[in-house]
């Protein structure tokens, strides 16, 4: 729920899902995140004053939270056991399709935007994708990491994936990021594997399962990302954003142009 300028990190998130065709979303939350469901639910009351005061610029903004023909599930995860775990909560309600995830705080400045890229892709290949970046060698122990072959500049075929490796033991430096397209076949996968430290399930660990029996690629996205689960990345998405704001960022400029360094 932390904003970028005006808007939630999960509203982006919800924004590029629909942009990618999505008509159902399944939140997985945890403790204390009443929050989520409060922000994309109806409010009468607020809408009702809002009209009668003649807000209408505002009135349109908040009707515009979620879309008609969108709905919204929301299932709580008990324990905070991995992300593998999370994908898993969500299959009663996927059941026996394809679905894609996306990690609210890794923000993706893209257009089309980088889930649409690979939804894209998905229709031509059928098979789970993987959203990549290359990152520095001294980063890797901080995400899953792939061997790929490659196919074409943006798309490889995995060969292993490595849940987050010390640079002398990494396969390369392309790693995953927040966004996943995914075959239903991935929840036996996870249902199958041993959880590792903390008692967790890695989802990385279930796409290595998959690997076995299903082909897999990664894609490396046309777009931005920001880190939003760090400080300085989400520094910077809330700077350059700001920067390209249609309603401040002219004031914005000007205010950066007087900030001495």
């Amino acid at each position: 729920m932390l904003p970028v300028v005006d808007k939630p990190l999960i509203q982006y998130a919800v924004e590029e899902a629909i942009a990618a065709g999505a008509t159902e979303l399944v939140f997985i939350t945890g403790r204390n995140k009443r929050s989520i469901a409060d922000h994309f639910d109806k409010a009468y009351e607020l809408e009702a004053e809002l009209e009668a005061h003649g807000k209408t610029g505002i009135l349109k903004s908040i009707r515009g939270i979620l879309p008609k023909g969108v709905s919204c599930v929301y299932i709580r995860q008990p324990e905070a056991l991995g992300l593998g775990h999370a994908v898993l909560c969500a299959k009663p309600v996927v059941g026996n399709q394809p679905f894609s995830v996306i990690l609210a705080d890794d923000l993706i400045d893209a257009s089309p935007p980088a889930l649409k890229q690979m939804v894209d892709l998905f229709d031509r290949e059928s098979c789970s994708i993987l959203g990549v970046e290359d990152v520095l060698p001294n980063e890797t122990a901080s995400y899953g990491i792939v061997d790929a072959e490659t196919i074409t500049s943006d798309v490889l075929r995995l060969n292993s994936i490595v849940e987050k490796p010390l640079p002398a033991d990494a396969p390369s430096t392309l790693a995953v990021v927040g966004r996943y397209i995914l075959t239903p076949k991935i929840f036996d996968c996870l249902e199958n594997i041993k959880p590792g430290k903390g008692g967790e399930i890695q989802l990385t660990d279930g796409i290595a399962a998959l690997l076995q029996s299903e082909k897999v690629l990664a894609y490396r996205f046309k777009g931005k990302r920001y880190d939003c689960g760090s400080k300085l990345g989400y520094m910077k998405a809330n700077v350059e954003h700001a920067m390209c704001h249609p309603e401040i960022s002219e004031e914005f400029l000007a205010y950066l142009r007087t900030v001495k360094f």
